[in-house]
Parts: C-alpha cells; sequence; structure tokens
C-alpha cells in the first residue's frame, strides 16, 4: 500500500471532517449508481469541507497542537533531511562506545552548501519507537551531537539541529551514564562554536532532552509544534496529582509556538499547510528549507564573534520581566 493510500489517522477534534467526507463519497456513489448529476452539490460540500478544516486548525487548544505535534505521521528529522538535502551521509557513534538510533546526525548539502545536520528520531510504529527509545536520547546521543557538532566547527560549516523529543531518555543507566553532564556540556559548548546554529522544533520539544542540541543563532518552530520544560501529563500528576489535567497543564505552561513567539523565546512561527505537516509534507519540507536558507543568508552577514556575542544575549534574555507597581 502506499502513502497515499493509507488510512489516515485522525485526531479525536477531526472527527467533523471525516463524518463530512463520508457524507461526500456517499453521496457521489449514490449518484452515480442513478446517474444523478450531483456535481455542483458536491462541491459545494467540499468548500464547506475545506472551511472547516480551516476553521479547526486555526482555532487549536494547546492540548490538540500537542495532538498534532505528536502525530504518528508528522514528519521527522530524517524525513526533512533526506527531503532538503542535495547528498546526505549519516554518521555514527559518540566515539566513546555507543551509538543511539534516538538521536541522528550527518554531514550533507543544503543547496550545495555544506552543513551538518542533526536531531531527535522517533519511530514509525511501536517497534520502531521501542528500537529508537521514543525519539528520548541518552547522554551517547547528546556526545555523539557535540561530536559532529565540533566536526562542523572545525571545517566551518552552519550545524542544522531538529528537535523532535519528549525529554531524554529517563533511566536508572542513563544517569549512570552521565545525561545531565552530557545535556550541560553540550549547552555549554554549543555558545562556544564560531559557525552558525539553527535549531528547528519540528515537532515536540520536552525539557532537556530539546536544550541538549537548542542552543542556537535561531530558534524556529513550526506552527503546531510544541517547547516547554515538562510535559503536560507529568506536570499535571505533580501539581495536582492527576494526570487527567493534563490539557488544563498545556494551557498554563505556554509551550505553543505563538505563546513562546510572544515571550521572546523563539525567533521564527513556520506555517504549516491546513491540517499540519503530516497532511502535505512537501510544502512543510520547502518552507522548511527555504527559512533555513533565509536565515543562514543573515548569519554569514555576521563575523564568528558576532554570531557568539548575539547568541549569548539571545539566552540571557530569556526569563527577563519588568515589574510594574500598581501604587
Amino acid at each position: 500500500m502506499t502513502t497515499t493510500e493509507r488510512k489516515p489517522l485522525l485526531l479525536d477534534f477531526e472527527k467533523p471532517l471525516a463524518e463530512l467526507a463520508n457524507r461526500i463519497e456517499q453521496i457521489r456513489q449514490l449518484a452515480e449508481e442513478n446517474g444523478v448529476d450531483v456535481k455542483s452539490e458536491i462541491r459545494k460540500l467540499e468548500a464547506r469541507s475545506m472551511e472547516l478544516r480551516e476553521e479547526i486548525f486555526t482555532s487549536l487548544s494547546p492540548s490538540q497542537r500537542l495532538q498534532v505535534a505528536r502525530h504518528p505521521r508528522r514528519p521527522s528529522t530524517l524525513d526533512y533531511i533526506q527531503a532538503i538535502s542535495d547528498e546526505w551521509m549519516e554518521l555514527h557513534g559518540d566515539r566513546c562506545g555507543s551509538d543511539d538510533p534516538a538521536l541522528v546526525g550527518g554531514v550533507g548539502r543544503l543547496s550545495g552548501m555544506p552543513v551538518v545536520m542533526l536531531g531527535h528520531q522517533k519511530g514509525r510504529d511501536t517497534k520502531d519507537n521501542i528500537a529508537r527509545n521514543f525519539g528520548m536520547a541518552t547522554p551517547g546521543g547528546y556526545r555523539k551531537a557535540m561530536r559532529l557538532m565540533e566536526h562542523a566547527n572545525r571545517f566551518g560549516m552552519p550545524i542544522l539541529c531538529f528537535i523532535d523529543t519528549p525529554g531524554a531518555l529517563p533511566t536508572v543507566n542513563a544517569e549512570r551514564q552521565g545525561a545531565g553532564e552530557a545535556i550541560a556540556y553540550n549547552l555549554r559548548e554549543m555558545f562556544c562554536l564560531d559557525v552558525p546554529i539553527i535549531c528547528t522544533v519540528i515537532g515536540e520539544g520536552g525539557s532537556g532532552g530539546a536544550l541538549g542540541i537548542g542552543v542556537g543563532d535561531r530558534l524556529m518552530m513550526f506552527e503546531h509544534s510544541v517547547y516547554t520544560v515538562i510535559t503536560p501529563e507529568a506536570c499535571a500528576a505533580i501539581l495536582w496529582k492527576d494526570a487527567s489535567k493534563a490539557p488544563q497543564a498545556a494551557a498554563v505552561l505556554k509551550m505553543t509556538s505563538h505563546d513562546l513567539k510572544g515571550l521572546g523565546i523563539i525567533d521564527q512561527i513556520l506555517p504549516e499547510p491546513i491540517g499540519g505537516a503530516h497532511s502535505d509534507p512537501l510544502k512543510a519540507v520547502n518552507t522548511l528549507k527555504q527559512a533555513l536558507l533565509d536565515n543562514l543568508e543573515e548569519l554569514y552577514r555576521l563575523t564568528p564573534a558576532e554570531r557568539r556575542q548575539l547568541r549569548y544575549e539571545k539566552f540571557r534574555k530569556i526569563g527577563v520581566f519588568t515589574e510594574v507597581s500598581h501604587s
């Protein structure tokens, strides 16, 4: 079965769209069986379907956006890398004895420009997700990422990071291997790199697992992606002792692209096709590629020292607030 023939995976809030699509198909079949011309009626229903889809996807709640960000058919890091690059060679190993399949990376060319690309990789099904730790990287994954970034810095290649993880792997063994140290080391070293760094949240950006490859000159997010200090489920379990309050937690966490743009944490929102990136992956790929090229063009106008200083100032501003007296 080809991709276009696969049955769509519907989210809860998409059910009205499915019902309308079924209605259109039933009318079309009945018309064919009875030799009745209902083209104008079908066109009206199809137009209504497009309007309804736009209404739904322009008014999603934070918890609904999280569902879109976690959609199993949403384009992954490897999907984007293979689609935007002219050439691509994946590199393996952290040179300390491990190769984490949850964090992938390598060298390639973007419109002829040599680049290093890396990011979290989730699976397509349960078996693949288990093999890739559901996109939750081990300490070895972050050390592999740093090895690739140092390679990029040595040879003057820009770094493109794609973030899509609920967080770093939360196991006892990961802690024994130094998960906190590996992420902290990446945070420090990424501030010191000379080459341009562009980070893009393509799906779910969670906690330190996202930050481990998230220090850059530019931070972009796809429209329906999320970026948060903790998953809503974990937040609800901690604050209310009730994971069912995850939608409430999603709202207060301010994790959507529009929330974060307003707070000055991200630099750019990448629009998605109506229905999410998984509904039209090619359109999402073109949007991402153009944004990367535009930002690289701007960043190459700066010297390495200017980029490092602006990168430092960018992150120092996060969390700054002003108290207003009401007296």
